[in-house]
This record gives structure tokens, sequence and C-alpha cells, in this order.
């Protein structure tokens, strides 16, 4: 008989602790920019340089950025438990991959997207990618400039693998939700669709209370690099379910 299935969401608040910005500050900027100028499809057609750019520099950014304990923590998890494991990530870094995550058992879903992947705007065809990007790099499947966008979803644009998504939210006995703000949709609101699963316990971990934590059944609230693994050892140990 297999282990109870575990769905865990993750945000920035994951990765900050490896050194990557979270999503804005506390003037309503990314990394220096407005969100309307380099996250919307309306962006990048009014100026796809900039956007490029934008993306260029956190591409790059990445390079100095490595999975941390709380990475780890989950992609142990995932090879330690005998049930499923699915982490659903809001993240579009590539440290969950870099923990193995993928390799230990688990399955990794990019909701929002991959900064490492580009995109033809024509065919949706996905490519693997870790250079820079701009208007004159040649699209891989029609060799037409102009084509290649990151593969990243914008505001404004559904996010990826849904179904399969509310799939194993209905069916999880186990839902984690950890470093995020409880303020993006669809993913604020994966917690009401495992609670409808009645049999499903729910936990935040959080550095703070988030504004979704009272639909939760318990709160943990501290850096994710000590409470995550703090948190997966109770569950290998059969503390939770």
């Amino acid at each position: 008989m297999t282990d109870p299935t575990i769905v865990i969401l993750t945000g920035a608040g994951v990765s900050a602790e490896s050194g990557l910005a979270t999503f804005r500050d506390n003037n309503g900027l990314w990394c220096n920019h407005r969100v309307e100028d380099v996250a919307t499809p309306e962006a990048f057609v009014r100026n796809p340089s900039l956007v490029h750019e934008f993306y260029n520099q956190r591409r790059a950014q990445l390079k100095e950025a490595h999975p941390n304990a709380a990475h780890l923590a989950l992609a142990q998890l995932a090879s330690q438990w005998n049930g499923r494991v699915f982490v659903v990530t809001q993240n579009v870094d590539d440290l969950h991959d870099r923990a193995a995550l993928i390799h230990s058992g688990g399955k990794l879903w990019h909701m929002h997207g991959e900064l490492h992947k580009a995109r033809c705007s024509a065919s949706d065809e996905v490519f693997d990618w870790d250079v820079d990007m701009t208007v004159d790099t040649p699209c891989p499947c029609c060799q037409k400039a102009g084509r290649l966008r990151p593969h990243i979803v914008w505001f404004g644009e559904m996010p990826l693998y849904m179904g399969m998504i509310q799939h194993v939210l209905a069916e999880c006995d186990l839902f984690i939700s950890i470093g995020t703000s409880g303020n993006v949709y669809p993913a604020a609101g994966f917690v009401r669709e495992a609670r409808m699963n009645r049999k499903a316990h729910t936990v935040e971990i959080n550095m703070e209370p988030s504004s979704g934590h009272s639909l939760f059944h318990e709160g943990i609230y501290g850096p994710a690099t000590q409470t995550v693994p703090a948190y997966v050892e109770r569950i290998l140990a059969g503390e939770i379910i």
C-alpha cells in the first residue's frame, strides 16, 4: 500500500534565501521595473527589446543562485515518500530542477513557465534556452527573427498544466503552500480546491501569514530554509499523515 498523496505549491519565498528577488517590492516594482512594462503580452508588443533585456538579466542571475535547504528538503521528500509527491511552482527559476526533485521521484510543474526556455510565438514550440535572447535572434523552428519570446506566463495569460494540477488537488491528502503571498490567482485558490476533498490536511509555511492564512488547517512561520526541512522531517517520521 502506498503512502498518501502530497501536493506542494511553492512561491518566491522558497527561493528568496538563494538570493533571488521576490516578485514585487514595497513600491510595486519588480527588479526596478513596473510589472506592466515587462510582464504582459502588451509590454512585449510595445517594447520587445526591454522585455528581452529584463529576462536576459534574470536568466543571468540564476548562475549566481543555488538550491537552498528548502529545495533540497522537498527533493528528499520526493525521494523517500512512498506515495505521490507533486510540486507546483509559481517560480520561473530552475532551483527545484537543480535540487534534483524530478530525478527523486516527484512531479514538478512550472505553472508560470521557465526562464531557461524560449517559445516561438507562431508555432508555440518550446526550446531549452540558456543564452541571451533579442529581437534579432532567429527562431530555431522557423528561422525568423522576432518570433522568439521568453517561455513565461505573463499577466493576462493562462497558467500552464492547470488541468493536471486541479486533478491532483482533488485527490491529495496533504496540501502544503510554501512561500506564497496568497494574492495571485489561480494559485491562491488551490487551498480551497484541496479542501473540497474533506480528508485533505492543508498547511501554510511562510515568513508570515498570507492573506488567505485562515483557509489552512495549520500555519508554520519562519525562514523556508528552517521550516521546510523541519516539516519534511516530520512527514517522513509519520507525524503528519
